[in-house]
């Protein structure tokens, strides 16, 4: 992973290797910055040459993947990956116990009250707060990383699902369904829809077909309300006939279903039920796909869009991995792809506490109370320490997020878990807390030679 420079007045220049950071820390001529993501600022170095720099985002409802690259005409050599973890369930599950709790003191004290009409007015383009969280986590990451680095393009994964081409497959445009990303639009979605699995007998370590509910031989459409995803078995022992004989007569199946411990009433129940249940996460991500895209605009940054199928395209096409990080490397047209073998940080949402000082149990009665001021003899809870203990049970380094106690006994969450009992004589504060948890991932392995540099 690439280490962020900066100049002596803090303005961004080139990442450089870990090699050569580690060399100018050495030679007196660069100190840390910021830890997480790692920086260095320069001491005797004001401005320099750069190059162009594209930051690829892939948004998603709980995770959304952030990749730097340096673009090389159409190649793209990969800088950093990030993968940004949101906590909108933690947002809306806490608004709901607040209005429970709402609920119950006014049932309790105003026995007798009116009940009250919907008079509150929303501004025009309003989300829920927990959609509003990803689009402004989002925009606040892509405003701190052209702080530390020259990015002069974004490119954002606009359309998860191309729903038009989905909706009317014959469309006009023979170029677009006949081209390369022929029915990577359809297989994405279903991937996605169906859990990577056969709708049928719910095997999973198996290719899988794209398959016709109700075949074509008896008006079937290429809809994809009447599609989903079979194995090669299921797919040829259903053929063209209907999904009520395919449940009742076929002894293949029934085996399958056997095995995996499933019941046929129960799985056609689902198939039926699945076929017109919309994704809760891509409804969230079409939600927020415009307002972020709108808040991109709003940088200055020339902002380019792609489809969740061209990039599924792409990494299928240079045997990259799939994950979210990866898939913001590989959002919209490219020809290879450099140096993907890089490790991944992980940034995980966490907010910066809470004002309610009373902890509650389920019911709504007090279990606790916290102090009234934040900081403990220096430090916070959020704060990324690392704790040196000489002797004692606990004794070893310990470094992650600490949780403070007013009695001086910290906990740190480590990536092993958490360490309690750590006397604040002990810490030493590496980076202030920022609302953020950090966690550096290892690099993905090739998998049977498909990993390898993409020329």
């Amino acid at each position: 992973m690439a280490v962020f420079v900066l100049d002596k007045q803090k303005r961004p220049l080139m990442p450089c290797s870990e090699k050569r950071a580690r060399l100018l820390r050495e030679r007196g001529r660069a100190v840390v910055h910021k830890r997480y993501p790692f920086t260095i600022r320069l001491k005797d170095r004001v401005e320099g040459d750069t190059q162009p720099l594209r930051l690829g985002i892939d948004p998603g409802s709980k995770t959304t993947g952030l990749a730097l690259v340096r673009e090389d005409a159409e190649d793209r050599h990969l800088l950093c990956l990030i993968e940004l973890v949101h906590r909108g369930f933690q947002i809306r599950k806490a608004l709901e116990q607040r209005r429970a709790f709402r609920r119950r003191r006014r049932r309790q004290n105003l026995r007798y009250r009116a009940p009250r009409f919907n008079n509150r007015t929303r501004p025009k383009g309003w989300l829920a707060p927990s959609l509003q969280h990803r689009v402004d986590t989002i925009t606040a990451w892509v405003n701190r990383l052209t702080r530390l680095a020259p990015v002069t393009a974004i490119s954002q994964e606009l359309v998860r699902f191309d729903t038009q081409k989905l909706d009317n497959p014959e469309i006009s445009g023979v170029e677009y369904q006949q081209g390369s990303l022929l029915g990577y639009e359809v297989r994405e979605y279903l991937l996605e829809k169906w859990g990577r699995e056969c709708a049928y007998c719910g095997d999973t370590d198996t290719p899988l077909d794209v398959e016709h509910v109700v075949p074509r031989a008896h008006g079937g459409s290429h809809r994809v309300s009447n599609l989903t995803l079979a194995c090669h078995a299921c797919n040829q022992g259903k053929g063209n006939g209907t999904l009520d004989t395919f449940f009742t007569t076929d002894k293949g199946l029934k085996k399958r279903l056997k095995a995996n411990n499933l019941s046929a009433d129960a799985r056609q129940e689902r198939v039926q039920r699945e076929l017109k249940r919309p994704l809760r996460d891509a409804s969230a991500v079409n939600a927020t796909r415009w307002v972020l895209f709108g808040a991109l605009k709003a940088t200055g940054l020339p902002v380019t869009a792609g489809s969740g199928g061209r990039t599924k395209y792409n990494r299928q096409r240079l045997g990259i991995p799939k994950t979210h990080a990866l898939d913001a490397a590989c959002v919209g047209p490219m020809d290879a792809l450099h140096h993907w073998q890089v490790p991944t940080l992980t940034i995980k949402a966490t907010g910066r506490g809470s004002y309610q000082r009373t902890r509650l149990t389920r019911h709504g009665f007090p279990r606790g109370y916290l102090v009234r001021q934040k900081q403990v003899h220096g430090f916070q809870t959020g704060d990324m320490v690392k704790a040196i203990v000489p002797t004692g049970k606990k004794a070893g380094i310990h470094t992650g997020r600490v949780a403070v106690r007013k009695t001086g006994s910290f906990t740190i969450q480590t990536e092993q878990g958490a360490v309690q009992g750590i006397s604040h004589k002990h810490c030493l504060l590496i980076q202030r807390g920022d609302g953020y948890g950090y966690r550096l991932t290892s690099s993905i392995q090739p998998k049977g030679g498909a990993g390898q540099m993409v020329a």
